[in-house]
């Protein structure tokens, strides 16, 4: 109720008024601190007046490889010379546009694939209309700009061509109605753990597990929600789902609340998301319509109602408890466990969570049946997923692969290889979150197992490791959604600090491991940019670096701190030339630097 509440004052005002919350509390009863602690905590609230003119440049991974930080120069130069304190010039954690770098939001409206010069013509064109706009008595004269999608979320019969669809565009249900046709829980089940379904948001853990643990969970009250808020850097996929496919994550939700016996289900996107939003909202009324969700779903005489459920934003609130914190009106910050969700989530029920992709996949996994998914895998995969792909490739975009393509058929193939012809010299194949990996990796830094079954050979090529989650976990490896690929003239400590800044910038700061570390690496970072230290003060780097990568993934809470020190402990371990051309303070390119670069090929 809070959240919804701020929304409301905030779409009238363009931030949230004292005196609104003062009114607010009375009206819901609520202790105004309580208020204040939602609404301090997401960044899509403002406690303040906004200016005439929010210019925001997306800083993260593919952005900031493309020049994100010369376009904050450039901008923030204009808007002394023409807006002085009207408009506000800075950068903004990832916007999910990674495959149209740079992506920039002036006010609430996207733009991708912009140059520096477009830019600033977007804002000298935003500061006119502004002016023109207001006028003395314009008492909402600061309310945001409304953010027009910029294309139809109407459905069409236009086939994605992708295998997760088995109605080819058609919003038929078959899958649902063929469940409640029969009893046929025990058949969903077997066909999610033939397949061999894993949760698509990171862990992998087996969907017929969770969907099994919530079934037999006590509890009267039960709930489904959807994790639709991607926001890790270099990852897009569920955006595109979200807008092409909506009617197969429903159709999920509507699979999983009938096996489990939930109540209710909840789509939670994030904010930024609006042509997203739009079309999944549209997409339940069609589907209440139909009879499928809402009362008396599919003639069940249960009601099982959806709905969205709109994040005020936030990278933690992808950690499935955060989420489930935000939703109950509290600050985003994860949960102690035990006790898992699956026994003990939305309003301390029981909770089915996973990913966009991880709904999507059900009805046909159902439909079709679970070897049919399980035999989409090659080389020894299973299955098929999603992947986003950015940075230095020709295509960068959204590609449903067979689970166990090799790395490089995805960068050469399907991507378009490298871009003007570049050389490969690192690929980041968790966002931030598994750092940065260079396309020939050491033995020496690959588990025993995987030492001994490759020790022919002096290097483990990343191009030939296949896209699975159990390949990579077996080479001490991380593989999620989204992978952004660097050419031989990236600077890695750069693309390090960049990557660490996001961790920090987005830690909640519930645990001080995660809140002090992210910081302190970041220092340690700008500290080895800005010459620092000399050659002979790189050991104590890797030293500092390698404790403090060590005590924030022993201590936090959550996976945010986990992972913090990756991106430049990957740097210290892989790209040490990279550092000591900060010692002699001139950055020199990979190929003249000595670092194995190769070519992908297409």
């Amino acid at each position: 109720m809070i959240q919804q509440e701020l929304h409301a004052i905030q779409k009238v005002h363009g931030y949230l008024p004292v005196d609104e919350l003062k009114k607010l509390s009375t009206r819901l009863n609520v202790p105004l601190h309580r208020i204040h602690e939602v609404a301090s905590c997401f960044p899509h609230y403002r406690l303040t007046p906004p200016p005439a003119v929010e210019f925001k440049v997306c800083r993260d991974m593919a952005c900031h490889l493309k020049g994100a930080p010369e376009y904050v120069r450039s901008l923030k130069a204009m808007a002394s010379e023409l807006g002085g304190g009207q408009v506000e010039i800075g950068g903004v954690s990832c916007l999910g546009q990674c495959d149209g770098a740079v992506a920039v939001m002036v006010g609430h409206r996207f733009y991708r694939n912009k140059s520096i010069a477009e830019c600033r013509s977007l804002l000298r064109d935003a500061l006119a209309n502004r002016t023109a706009a207001t006028s003395p008595g314009d008492t909402h004269a600061q309310a945001p700009a409304t953010h027009s999608p910029g294309r139809s979320t109407r459905p069409t019969s236009r086939a994605t061509g992708w295998r997760i669809d088995p109605y080819e565009g058609r919003e038929e249900y078959s899958a649902a109605r063929r469940f409640v046709a029969g009893d046929n829980v025990a058949a969903l089940l077997e066909a999610l753990k033939i397949g061999e379904l894993r949760g698509m948001g990171g862990a992998g853990v087996p969907a017929h597990q969770k969907w099994s643990d919530v079934r037999q969970a006590r509890g009267e009250r039960k709930f489904i929600v959807v994790n639709g808020d991607e926001s890790e850097p270099g990852t897009f996929k569920d955006r595109e789902l979200l807008l092409k496919t909506p009617h197969l994550v429903l159709e999920g939700v509507i699979l999983a609340g009938l096996l489990t016996g939930a109540e209710r289900g909840y789509v939670y996107i994030r904010h930024e998301y609006e042509p997203q939003i739009v079309a999944m909202k549209e997409a339940i009324d069609r589907a209440e319509r139909m009879g499928v969700c809402g009362e008396n779903a599919l003639g069940t005489g249960r009601d099982f109602p959806i709905e969205v459920y709109v994040s005020p934003g936030g990278y933690i609130c992808g950690e499935q408890s955060a989420l489930i914190e935000a939703m109950e009106d509290r600050r985003a910050e994860p949960r102690n466990k035990p006790p898992l969700l699956e026994t003990n989530g939305l309003y301390d029920k029981p909770t089915l969570v996973s990913n966009v992709e991880t709904f999507a996949w059900a009805p046909a996994i159902y439909y079709k049946g679970g070897e049919w998914y399980r035999d989409l895998g090659v080389n020894g995969g299973k299955g098929a997923r999603f992947l986003s792909i950015s940075g230095d490739v020709a295509k960068p975009g959204v590609y449903e692969v067979p689970i166990g393509l090799p790395l490089g058929e995805l960068i050469g193939k399907h991507a378009g290889g490298m871009l003007n012809g570049r050389r490969l010299k690192a690929v980041a194949t968790s966002g931030p979150s598994a750092g940065f990996l260079p396309p020939m990796l050491p033995l020496e830094d690959l588990p025993r197992a995987a030492r001994e079954r490759l020790k022919d050979q002096p290097y483990l090529n990343l191009l030939d490791v296949p896209l699975d989650l159990q390949a990579f976990r077996d080479l001490g490896l991380m593989l999620g959604a989204g992978l952004v690929v660097y050419g031989e003239d990236t600077d890695m400590v750069d693309q390090a600090v960049n990557a660490t800044e996001f961790f920090r910038n987005e830690s909640c700061g519930k645990c001080v491991p995660c809140r002090v570390g992210c910081q302190k690496l970041v220092v340690i970072g700008q500290d080895l940019q800005n010459g620092r230290y000399d050659a002979t003060g790189l050991a104590p780097v890797e030293d500092m670096v390698g404790d403090l990568r060590s005590a924030m993934e022993q201590a936090s809470i959550c996976g945010l701190g986990m992972v913090g020190a990756n991106p430049l402990g990957t740097v210290v371990r892989h790209f040490r030339d990279d550092m000591t051309a900060y010692v002699r303070s001139t950055f020199r390119p990979a190929t003249q630097a000595g670092i194995r670069t190769v070519e992908v090929p297409r």
